[in-house]
């Protein structure tokens, strides 16, 4: 049989493909063939899921016999972390005009009665720091209590006596006993966190007991007043960790399972965003709290506002402004406390603090830790710019609690 005879543009094509082919089958032929880099994955079965979890964990966690650092972390803090509930009794007082006796025999009990009192409830967290007992928490949490209780994980509840507050820094310390033999909390460092570092915030928000949330290190010394509460002396660890009404007092971990802050304050009007008290500053409030009882705060007596020479310019070219202001990096004080170490030392309010000890001062955060890590009673050297002119002033500071 013979077949139709292909055209020769057809033959032509069809010789330069057979060539081709030629070529590729010669050269594979006289290549060297390398085993490959990645083998097929080996079939999977139920009984080697236990193994191939185990080789995916870190050295740490696998020796733990743990899937996830988190677990590890949690389970290395274990039973350290307490809830605190708290009782309080208030006596609400009546309006003297309803206690006459004139009122109360026409009126009986169609008045009010006497100084009715009232219970509150409150709910905390907080963690062992001592086998002896020790508990750290939120002032706020345990603060005017007439009752306090500490929950262990193990269901177990004692008295917990306070025996200190520093309302200054929201830290207290509570003593239960329960033995000389608790679990304690690893406490780690403040100073070697990151940004970006993983955060684990441990503790009973609304009351849900041993709640564990997972996030991060958002940002690190986040003032009182930019958190919104600039009648303490801190600065905070933000974190995008969830932490809920009950978290307070609880610990902030790393990833390692260490203790790197306290749980403290939300900010009701954001999603996402809680800051805790970074952990060494804890650690040296707690040991005078445990020893004293308080913490002495030193103060000057000034209310004060960062200034930078623009804020200032705005000011005064402002015409319903009512002070000239000099256009210089430093702090404004907007008001001198009478009878404060302020006062006395002759500061005065539009007042622009450029340096004290010789150090260049920018910010109210620098001037407030500055006064915070003096001693009680010394004298620091306070340059002022007022007006055109510069004033170099002594101020001897004195203890915040004389301030009321």
């Amino acid at each position: 049989m013979r077949f139709p005879k292909m055209p020769r543009s057809m033959r032509q094509l069809t010789s330069h493909v057979l060539a081709i082919a030629l070529g590729v089958l010669l050269t594979v032929s006289s290549l060297q063939v390398l085993p490959s880099q990645a083998e097929p994955a080996p079939t999977t079965t139920a009984e080697d899921l236990p193994q191939l979890v185990t080789q995916r964990q870190s050295p740490a966690n696998a020796a733990m016999g743990t899937s996830s650092f988190v677990t590890a972390a949690v389970n290395r803090v274990g039973s350290a972390v307490v809830r605190i509930d708290t009782e309080r009794t208030i006596t609400r007082r009546v309006d003297p005009f309803f206690e006459d006796p004139y009122f109360r025999r026409f009126f009986g009990d169609s008045l009010p009665q006497r100084s009715p009192s009232e219970q509150l409830r409150g709910l905390g967290s907080g963690f062992i720091i001592d086998k002896s007992g020790l508990v750290l928490t939120n002032a706020h949490v345990v603060d005017k209590a007439d009752k306090v209780t500490v929950r262990l994980k193990d269901g177990r509840s004692f008295e917990g006596k306070v025996q200190g507050i520093d309302e200054v820094t929201d830290l207290a310390v509570v003593k239960i006993n329960a033995g000389n033999d608790l679990p304690v909390a690893p406490l780690g460092s403040s100073k070697n966190v990151q940004v970006g570092d993983w955060a684990i915030a441990v503790g009973n928000p609304l009351g849900f007991d041993n709640t564990v949330t997972l996030g991060i290190v958002s940002t690190l010394k986040r003032s009182s007043a930019q958190v919104g509460i600039s009648d303490k002396r801190l600065e905070f660890i933000q974190t995008d960790a969830a932490i809920n009404p009950g978290n307070s007092g609880g610990p902030l971990l790393n990833g390692q399972g260490e203790v790197i802050g306290i749980n403290t304050a939300i900010r009701p009007d954001a999603m996402g965003i809680g800051f805790a008290i970074p952990i060494d500053k804890a650690k040296a409030i707690a040991s005078q709290l445990q020893r004293d009882g308080k913490v002495a705060h030193p103060y000057l007596g000034v209310q004060m506002l960062s200034l930078t020479p623009q804020l200032a310019k705005q000011n005064n070219t402002d015409p319903n402004s009512q002070v000239q202001i000099p256009e210089v990096n430093g702090v404004l004080v907007i008001r001198v406390i009478p009878n404060s170490p302020a006062a006395a030392a002759g500061i005065r309010r539009g007042d622009v603090i450029v340096q004290v000890d010789g150090k260049p001062i920018t910010t109210a955060e620098q001037l407030q830790n500055i006064v915070e890590d003096s001693r009680l009673g010394q004298t620091l050297q306070v340059k002022v710019q007022r007006g055109n002119q510069t004033q170099q002033l002594s101020v001897r500071t004195a203890e915040l609690q004389d301030a009321s």
